[in-house]
């Protein structure tokens, strides 16, 4: 067991040391990498072939199917800690690890295709995500209709339109989307394998997590057979559990992750450092002192409620819608307390920290992207609010 693992408290196994270790290992190919795909804003095909022949790509694939089957809990750890080598492969792969945990307990895909891409997933490494944002609907967390169109077609639907913010795009070979039914008030999300019709438009060119691969998608009448649809909103909806959300825990596993990464490189800068004016390397310095302290608070909060949260998700199935709010205060707190710790970061490090020589200027770049993850601040804060009103005005009847 290596040192890391053995002095995080969260690991609470010999599974979850693994898992750990595993996502230290391909951690560290990928921060030497890093700096070159930010720079270049390329995608980083080296990482993804590394994830595909350690295996991680099925880390949330029943083992029915062959996959790792993990916990909402294991989800949360393997990402964290992959998000401490590069940000924009975690946020990326994420999306897929997260999105074939949330089907495995919603029930949402057709059986037979559910199981034929878990298979692909585990056999040929295959990548999903779901593509719904739109330019004119902004984030689909906010209930817009979308622009792309549907028309029924002999055999199955065709399909036009454009996506935005589609992570992964140069690297899937399927993924799902929502779109609008030609001629009605419906909507349905279609599993479009990428062939005719289907192109990339390289439009990512971003602040932070520059190596995501978030272009655009144009779809120009592809043809989707009867059997890949998902749902139609008009149709008799098979029985199915709803989604409550437990997945998008990998938003803010990753944003401790690259906060983990500033945190120690400051500190490891700070017992480095000496300039000539002390006896003693920056770190014996109250000012400093106090400032990691600030860090690690910040840190251990931050981890302390997202890592309980996925607990209970796990343990408390009966309590999952329940826990709504709590999966929002998560993401609340572990994207802004990462910035905090980013920010106290550059500020032990001082002017150096601006230098693209360094990592920390990306990683200030980047954590700031979590902020534009759902759910957003506003709708966290809303939440909470809500329950609390709720929560007095059923104690004061």
């Amino acid at each position: 067991m290596t040192k890391n693992v053995r002095f995080d408290l969260f690991i609470r196994n010999e599974r979850e040391a693994e898992l750990a270790e595993r996502s230290d290992r391909l951690a560290a190919h990928f921060a030497e990498r890093s700096a070159q795909h930010d720079t270049e804003g390329s995608f980083p095909f080296n990482n993804f072939a590394d994830l595909r022949e350690a295996g991680y790509l099925q880390l949330t694939v029943p083992r029915a199917y062959g996959g790792e089957e993990a916990s909402l809990y294991e989800l949360v750890l393997a990402q964290e800690r992959l998000a401490r080598g590069d940000g924009s492969t975690a946020l990326a792969v994420g999306w897929h690890v997260g999105l074939l945990h949330q089907l495995r307990f919603t029930n949402a895909w057709p059986a037979s295709l559910y199981e034929r891409f878990c298979q692909e997933a585990v056999e040929t490494g295959a990548l999903v995500n779901h593509l719904a944002s739109e330019r004119a609907t902004g984030s689909p967390s906010r209930g817009g209709r979308p622009e792309t169109k549907a028309v029924a077609a002999e055999g199955g639907w065709l399909l036009s339109g454009r996506k935005t913010y589609s992570t992964l795009s140069p690297i899937l070979a399927c993924f799902t989307v929502s779109a609008a039914i030609e001629g009605t008030e419906e909507t349905g999300d279609f599993f479009v394998r990428v062939g005719p019709g289907v192109r990339v438009e390289e439009t990512w060119n971003t602040l932070g997590m520059r190596a995501t691969g978030s272009h655009d998608v144009v779809l120009e009448n592809v043809f989707v057979p009867e059997d890949q649809v998902i749902h139609l909103s008009g149709a008799p909806r098979k029985e199915r559990t709803p989604d409550e959300g437990g997945w998008l825990l990998h938003i803010p596993a990753c944003y401790i992750g690259i906060a983990y990464a500033a945190r120690s490189f400051a500190i490891h800068f700070a017992q480095q450092y000496r300039p000539n004016s002390l006896t003693t390397p920056i770190a014996e310095l109250p000012n400093i002192r106090r400032q990691i302290g600030e860090m690690d608070i910040a840190l251990t909060t931050a981890r302390t409620v997202l890592y309980s949260v996925a607990d209970r998700w796990d343990r408390e199935p009966e309590r999952r819608a329940a826990l709504k709010p709590e999966l929002g205060l998560a993401k609340h707190v572990a994207t802004n307390h990462a910035i905090a710790i980013v920010d106290t970061a550059m500020r032990i490090v001082g002017a150096a920290s601006l230098s693209r020589s360094l990592p920390l200027e990306r990683m200030y770049r980047d954590v700031r992207a979590g902020l534009h993850n759902p759910p957003m601040d506003d709708v966290v804060v809303n939440g909470m609010a809500q329950r609390a009103l709720d929560e007095v005005k059923q104690i004061m009847k």
